[in-house]
């Protein structure tokens, strides 16, 4: 539409410059007239072109014009301007140029404006109008060009319509699209849920199945265990058994005084024996008040050096020849806040084993120590050692290294240790000595925290 206007604009300023250009340069009225060839371009213009005075009076009317609007040629000449113009332009037609011409203030004058013009039968149409002034010996005239919009109008419709058109395809799709998303949504959360239920499932299957494999791994371990208690049961209880039936009937035959050393032999023997099974019992006793849950720490205040001092009188009677048991205090803090009896017990556990495993003429070094809140003893001997292969079992329930098969034991007792300190929120660790024997380290918090 602006290159309409523009082109309008264009063109009626054309004619007037043409015209004024004309009437300028030569003679109107001699031959050759110059006005002759500005007939003849309004004549041939496809456009309709006006000439009118102040008052509306058409003075020119193009073919084109008459054409547009439906009248003969020349039936136009004379008559007012008006009769073209659709109610409100026609009252207000003669007050624009009155207007201008007395304030000179312009309306439509000079501008291009799109009005519904009247045909000679009645119909409208809608055309693009551009008015401009000329003088023509001193007097105002107005030449008006119009533009029959109706093919434009035409197109802008259609081209509305199929705008509208692809707005309510473009709509269409987009609801469709939206219900497809919509539907993709759904289905993508029904695969989620049933996924998550998968997972669930599979989660829960899993779980079963660590569960058996638990339960079978526990089954086994308990039936390896089964085989192991038998075994070692058999032979510990069976040897002390035998040691005390053969040194019963021998004790029966010294009946004399001069046998009498036979007979305390025997009878040492005997209590060795009993000894031997009451601590395996012992054993079996501790392991199932400690799986039963039935046994719980009675914390009391103590000094631990009064509880070595009583306990070395125990020991010295398990000592082996020419061994030596030395407890070294390298701190002042001895007082402890835990069960007596308990770490009295794994005390022993340690110190008997150190003295079983160490050969004769072998020195066992206890050394006390502080570390933080903790209490550290460490058990130094100068036995055989761990074989490397062994380590990782060490505190196994029935495990013996395999280098102590020969000596007497249950594979019980470091199990046990480890149980109570558990109990009492302390550890065992151990390590080997670079040149003979082992170190235990017993971890101690000074206070028992319940």
């Amino acid at each position: 539409m602006i290159i309409v206007n523009r082109a309008m604009n264009d063109l009626s300023a054309f004619l007037e410059t043409t015209y004024l250009s004309l009437m300028a340069s030569r003679n109107p009225f001699e031959q050759g007239n110059p006005l002759t060839i500005l007939k003849s371009i309004i004549k041939t213009a496809i456009d309709g072109i006006f000439l009118i005075d102040f008052r509306g009076t058409i003075w020119v009317c193009n073919p084109a014009a008459h054409t547009l609007f439906g009248y003969e040629d020349g039936d136009l000449i004379g008559k007012n301007i008006a009769v073209l113009m659709p109610t409100p332009h026609r009252e207000l037609h003669d007050t624009y140029d009155h207007n201008y011409l007395d304030t000179g203030i312009l309306k439509i004058i000079g501008t291009a404006k799109e009005i519904d013009m009247h045909r000679k039968d009645g119909s409208l149409f809608s055309a693009r109008l551009a008015v401009s002034e000329i003088m023509i010996n001193d007097q105002h005239y107005f030449t008006g060009i119009i533009l029959d919009m109706t093919n434009i109008k035409t197109v802008e419709q259609k081209l509305l319509n199929l705008n509208q058109e692809l707005e309510q395809k473009v709509q269409l799709r987009t609801s469709e699209l939206q219900e497809a998303v919509n539907q993709l949504l759904d289905t993508n959360l029904l695969l989620n849920q049933s996924i998550e239920k998968y997972r669930a499932f599979e989660s829960a299957l899993l779980k079963t199945r660590d569960d058996l494999k638990k339960s079978l791994e526990k089954e086994k371990e308990l039936g390896h265990l089964k085989s192991r208690f038998i075994s070692m049961a058999s032979h510990e209880f069976k040897t002390p058994l035998s040691s005390i039936l053969s040194s019963a009937s021998l004790i029966s035959r010294y009946e004399h005084t001069q046998h009498a050393e036979d007979r305390m032999r025997h009878v040492e023997r005997i209590k060795a024996s009993v000894t031997h099974l009451n601590t395996i019992l012992t054993d079996f006793l501790s392991i199932a008040r400690l799986e039963e849950g039935r046994f719980q720490p009675l914390i009391s205040h103590f000094r631990l050096d009064d509880l070595v001092t009583d306990l070395l009188v125990e020991m010295e009677v398990l000592l082996k020849i020419n061994q030596s048991l030395t407890f070294e205090y390298k701190t002042d803090q001895l007082g402890l806040e835990s069960d007596k009896n308990i770490i009295r017990n794994i005390l022993f556990n340690l110190l008997s084993n150190a003295i079983k495993y160490s050969e004769e003429n072998t020195s066992i070094y206890c050394k006390v120590k502080t570390s933080g809140i903790n209490m550290i003893i460490e058990f130094r001997d100068e036995g055989i050692g761990i074989p490397v292969t062994d380590r990782k079992h060490i505190g196994s329930r029935f495990f013996r290294s395999s280098n102590v098969t020969h000596l007497q034991g249950t594979g019980l007792g470091l199990n046990i240790v480890r149980s109570y300190l558990h109990l009492l929120k302390g550890k065992l660790t151990f390590r080997n000595n670079r040149v003979r024997g082992t170190t235990f380290i017993l971890t101690l918090p000074y206070v028992h925290e319940t």
